[in-house]
């Protein structure tokens, strides 16, 4: 079987680029053939035969000129098109796998892919929701300047993004947001998927309730990581590792640090709250890891802590934890608490709330049969392996 995974970024930046580079690698051990089409990096991981991939757009560290260029960008890219026709035709693929798209792909290529499969009986479009994108602008149902859960856009007037400036804090931006999510709902792009794949019961859930996407949602974890699984002993550290933002409960869970001396709290990752994390006493923050470091790391963590205060899909960070035997303390939010399998694999703790999140932190720490007992839990994890995702996933495709 011919597929092409599209994703925005094709170089490492985040669970849905470890999702696309560990599926397409596993699917070509599986004797089908993966091309990748995204945004051009000097860090890009995977290609295509036509070494064929869009401008990088950084909307961050971009001139005064080319933020001038962005707003024709973020809602239609007739570059993506275009290129993305031209692997089309050349690789002819069976199966087009998207990820995330927007602002830097933009729902354009959407109009690419339609093409194709009108050309031949059986092609098939099939989008991963990492996030929110078909219903939110900003793709977190979350305001982050009141940082308060919204699901006022799911109505489609998506006035509420520029009354909240809900995307960077800005409401030229938020317009700009709002305007591609009307636009492309009003043409029914999003009406060509087949299929999309749901990493949690609780984003199908969200996605059920609009009529377009009814019928077309599929539940399915996120698959473990290939790992070579190594017996830690729980040490005298918290362990929280993922993006330092204020969606993820980086602003209470530091607040929690303070008020915890006694407890050393290490921080693995980056991300644009790292400035925060200097100057207290009791958090180490050792950046960014992969790898072995990263394993040892949460293996060795007396248990991690989740402080989502978004919808959190299916975090990859609950899932490592869980496969390293590592209790989770997680926010009762989103996907989070169906990962934590009735709190067998570890605690539940109010989302946002400050009180809550430190009382159950003490608990825990100072428990050892409690974390002893979620240890066991975790070994008996039932989280599909890579192999087993990707077997239900070519049923999908076929």
């Amino acid at each position: 079987m011919k597929i092409l995974m599209i994703n925005k970024f094709l170089h490492p930046a985040g669970g849905a680029e470890t999702y696309v580079f560990e599926l397409g690698a596993c699917l070509e051990r599986m004797g089908n053939e993966v091309q990748y089409f995204g945004m051009e990096h000097p860090n890009r991981k995977c290609s295509n035969e036509l070494d064929l991939y869009t401008s990088p757009i950084d909307f961050h560290g971009a001139g005064r000129l080319e933020q001038l260029k962005y707003p024709f960008h973020i809602i239609y890219s007739a570059e993506a098109k275009r290129k993305l026709s031209a692997l089309l035709k050349v690789f002819q693929p069976d199966i087009i796998h998207i990820n995330n798209f927007n602002y830097q792909l933009t729902p354009s290529i959407l109009e690419a892919a339609a093409a194709w499969k009108k050309e031949a009986q059986n092609r098939k479009i099939i989008l991963t929701a990492h996030d929110y994108q078909l219903l939110c602008p900003n793709h977190l149902m979350y305001q982050p300047l009141k940082g308060v859960i919204c699901e006022k856009c799911m109505d489609r007037h998506y006035r509420h993004c520029i009354a909240g400036k809900c995307i960077h804090g800005s409401a030229l931006r938020s317009a700009l947001g709002a305007l591609e999510s009307w636009y492309w709902h009003k043409r029914g792009i999003y009406e060509q998927f087949d299929t999309i794949i749901c990493p949690s019961e609780f984003i199908k859930g969200i996605l059920d309730r609009d009529e377009v996407f009814r019928g077309k949602t599929v539940a399915m974890h996120n698959f473990v990581g290939e790992y070579e699984l190594k017996p830690y002993k729980p040490g005298n550290y918290v362990l929280y590792f993922g993006r330092y933002s204020e969606e993820k409960g980086l602003r209470e869970l530091l607040s929690v640090c303070r008020e915890l001396p006694e407890i050393l709290f290490v921080f693995a990752g980056s991300g644009p709250m790292e400035d925060a994390l200097s100057g207290i006493p009791n958090v180490k923050n050792v950046g960014f890891q992969t790898g072995e470091k990263l394993q040892k790391l949460i293996g060795e963590a007396r248990f991690t802590v989740y402080p989502s205060v978004w919808y959190e899909n299916c975090p990859f960070s609950v899932i490592e934890s869980i496969i390293h035997h590592t209790p989770v303390l997680g926010a009762d939010v989103g996907g989070i608490p169906e990962l934590l399998q009735n709190q067998k694999m570890g605690q539940l703790f109010k989302a946002g709330d400050e009180r809550d999140l430190k009382a159950k932190i003490k608990e825990l720490w100072q428990n050892d049969e409690k974390i002893a007992e979620y240890r066991r839990n975790c070994s008996q994890n039932k989280f599909d392996t890579l192999l087993e995702y990707c077997e239900k996933l070519l049923q999908i495709y076929q």
